[in-house]
């Protein structure tokens, strides 16, 4: 069983930064990628930004620029760095580990305010 933990979630005005973790219970090595999604109030869950276990990153529209992955192989960690939040960045931030199976967090809330 893979457990993943997401943290680092907040309120914080629009122009500003947070940091999200998503540590897991083994080793990042052995997902095929991971990834970060997020979920805005009435809305589908959307995927936001992944990197997989070469190192490719792919980004969402919205995001390029603003938000970047990147990973701690000691910590078993992922980063989501995001600046320049706006509003519509508001949700739920959920990581998602892929290796053959899907494995998802429990999520964890960034809310922007205008």
């Amino acid at each position: 069983q893979v457990h993943l933990v997401e943290s680092g979630g907040g309120l914080v005005q629009a122009g500003g930064s947070l940091r999200l973790s998503c540590a897991a219970s083994r080793s990042i090595l052995r997902f095929n990628d991971i990834g970060w999604y997020r979920q805005a109030p009435g809305k589908q869950r959307e995927w936001v930004i992944s990197i997989s276990r070469v190192g490719e990153v792919n980004y969402a529209d919205s995001v390029k620029g603003r938000f970047t992955i990147s990973r701690d192989y000691a910590a078993n960690t992922v980063y989501l760095q995001m600046i320049s939040l706006k509003p519509e960045d508001t949700g739920v931030y959920y990581c998602k580990a892929s290796s053959g199976d899907d494995y998802w967090g429990q999520g964890t809330q960034v809310t922007v305010s205008s």
